[in-house]
């Protein structure tokens, strides 16, 4: 088992305090196996295992008809002399989950830990309710860094990297690709069929799924490309499948929610604003977009380098918004409590005008932050004029 330490420790950060703990991400990401680390965490440190309650939701023996049910079922098993540390998997799948979870946060001896594959969870009524009373951790599929420690030898990074981009980062595929590598696409199908049918169809009473994946399949091959809704349903219906702008924006809205997609906004670096135009969009895992684009899912390495790089940003706690420059862009803007820090993504500047044509946003922004270029070159200056390059592999692995 691969420890998540990044998430596990946030979760030990917050033991015992005040805060319902809600860990969200896409299905299968590890948020199940988080909870497995955690509760071992809170053995090894002197807690009874009559103090942990775990419920799966996912668990069709578990089939609770109402959040009332599943409220008495967990306070039945409270133990009244002590700290109670309450897990709860895939929250959302019960009705009006929100006030089983309130009951049991007014418990003053629980300690309430929850799990959720869709980012309403925290919208609407729930975030109404528990406002400020708790924390959310934000859990993505593996890191490179993380799928690198399943392997003994450290060698071959490069094709290790490149196996990472083509098989994706789910917990489940790195298995897989371990044991038995022919199983990937088998699994990714299953994985994307679950998504698209418990997550987003079922949920927002939508039948046409021949539309849906073919939305869902123009951006995936758009990452990294500034799209827009009347852009997707002009292209489906010159392709037959004609849809409306509030159909491709209501698919949108679902594939977010289910973080399967991500959404950059564009950030002004001259005027320090958010601009409300030219959002660009990134997949939260190459295996998924793999497996439905195909053959023609590799043909844009930059791109696809500028998706792991975006994911990695995350995963260190960034803020992320795509920068622009009087006329040009920087493949991503990173804030944080430190401030702002630049990042420029090329699968190479080996060819002098390519390294110009990297630089030259970065050298506009007028301001003194870090600036960085990443690429896949490894025997070129480290160091442009305050401008730092450092190798994509080297710097996914690095230590913050």
């Amino acid at each position: 088992m691969i420890p998540r330490t990044e998430y596990l420790n946030q979760l030990i950060s917050f033991k015992d305090k005040n805060l319902i703990k809600i860990v969200t991400g896409i299905r299968r990401c590890g948020k199940s196996t988080l909870f497995e680390l955690y509760i071992e965490y809170l053995k090894n440190n002197g807690i009874d295992e009559s103090q942990i309650i775990k419920v799966n939701l996912e668990d069709p023996e578990l089939d609770f008809r109402d959040y009332m049910e599943l409220y008495h079922y967990i306070k039945e098993r409270l133990n009244p002399d002590k700290k109670n540390y309450v897990f709860i998997d895939e929250v959302q799948n019960v009705e009006k989950f929100q006030k089983a979870v309130d009951g049991l946060y007014i418990q003053k001896n629980v300690d309430l830990y929850i799990t959720g594959s869709n980012a309403y969870l925290l919208s609407g009524e729930l975030a109404t309710l528990l406002s400020g009373r708790y924390v959310e951790i934000k859990m993505l599929p593996f890191s490179f860094k993380e799928y690198m420690s399943a392997f003994d030898e450290k060698n071959d990074l490069q094709d290790k990297l490149l196996n990472y981009l083509k098989c994706g980062s789910f917990p489940q595929t790195l298995e897989l690709l371990q044991e038995n590598p022919g199983m990937v696409n088998t699994y990714l199908d299953g994985l994307f069929s679950t998504i698209v049918y418990k997550d987003i169809m079922i949920r927002n009473n939508i039948n046409d799924k021949l539309i849906l994946e073919s939305v869902v399949k123009y951006i995936l091959d758009n990452i990294g490309s500034a799209i827009t809704t009347k852009k997707i349903s002009d292209t489906l219906t010159s392709m037959n499948r004609a849809t409306s702008n509030h159909t491709v924006e209501n698919y949108i809205t679902a594939f977010l929610e289910c973080f399967l997609i991500y959404k950059v906004e564009r950030f002004d670096v001259k005027g320090k604003m958010h601009l409300a135009s030219g959002y660009k969009y990134y997949a939260v895992d190459m295996g998924i977009r793999n497996y439905l684009l195909g053959k023609r899912a590799g043909q844009d390495m930059g791109h696809i380098l500028e998706n792991i790089v975006y994911l990695e940003l995350l995963r260190r706690g960034y803020k992320v918004y795509v920068g622009k420059v009087e006329d040009m862009e920087i493949d991503f803007v990173a804030e944080n409590e430190k401030g702002l820090s630049y990042y420029q993504v090329a699968l190479t500047v080996r060819e002098e005008e390519t390294l110009k044509r990297e630089l030259k946003s970065l050298q506009k922004t007028g301001d003194h932050y870090p600036k960085y270029l990443l690429t896949m070159d490894r025997d070129l200056e480290t160091d442009y004029e305050g401008i730092t390059k450092i190798n994509i592999i080297d710097w996914l692995l690095e230590k913050e």
